[in-house]
């Protein structure tokens, strides 16, 4: 069954009682994507073992605990299920069912401004998040640029930025990241500016 939720959602981290219990997990406001169309459900796992459950006008209280293997029991409606916790980033759970093909995906909204409502609410929020971290991860980054069968580099994307500004290299020479071997990505440096 882990199976079925990795190669649906690749690169999740494992809940990590250290790393994630005080400051990511507990008393954090845990949106509900799953059904968020029909209904909005904010979970918040509190410290005595207690899940708040609040919907429009009311708050479900039931309960939750973790054992040692990092796996968790919650009393739901439809009764006690167990579920192993992932974070595919520190503000996105996931739940996966260990009884059925299934998962539930949680998005804390703690630090982010617009609520969150419907299913183009959840994908504003997505987009918006992997954009400023593709910026920050290109920002930071190193490339190689080859012009007239030379390469040059390695430069940061606002090196190159300034020398397509000055007129030194054209926008449209391929670039390489330094982990990589060759060109073959097609990547102009137009294509990294914009996503400054």
């Amino acid at each position: 069954m882990s199976n079925y939720l990795h190669n649906t959602i690749p690169n999740l981290k494992p809940f990590s009682y250290e790393h994630h219990h005080d400051t990511h997990f507990i008393n954090q406001p845990w949106v509900l994507v799953n059904g968020i169309s029909k209904k909005k459900s904010v979970y918040t796992f509190k410290n005595d073992n207690i899940l708040e459950i609040s919907r429009k006008d009311n708050i479900i209280k039931t309960s939750w605990t973790l054992n040692i293997l990092n796996n968790f029991t919650i009393e739901t409606e439809d009764g006690l299920i167990t579920v192993e916790a992932y974070f595919k980033d520190d503000d996105i759970l996931v739940l996966n069912n260990q009884e059925k093909e299934e998962f539930a995906l949680y998005i804390n909204t703690s630090k982010y401004d617009e609520e969150l409502n419907s299913i183009e609410d959840v994908q504003t929020f997505l987009k918006e998040k992997y954009k400023k971290k593709v910026s920050s991860i290109i920002y930071e980054h190193k490339f190689y640029y080859i012009e007239q069968s030379k390469e040059f580099g390695p430069f940061k994307v606002e090196e190159l930025a300034e020398k397509v500004k000055s007129g030194e290299i054209s926008a449209y020479c391929f670039v390489k990241d330094i982990n990589e071997y060759d060109y073959s990505k097609r990547m102009r440096i137009e294509d990294l500016i914009k996503e400054l």
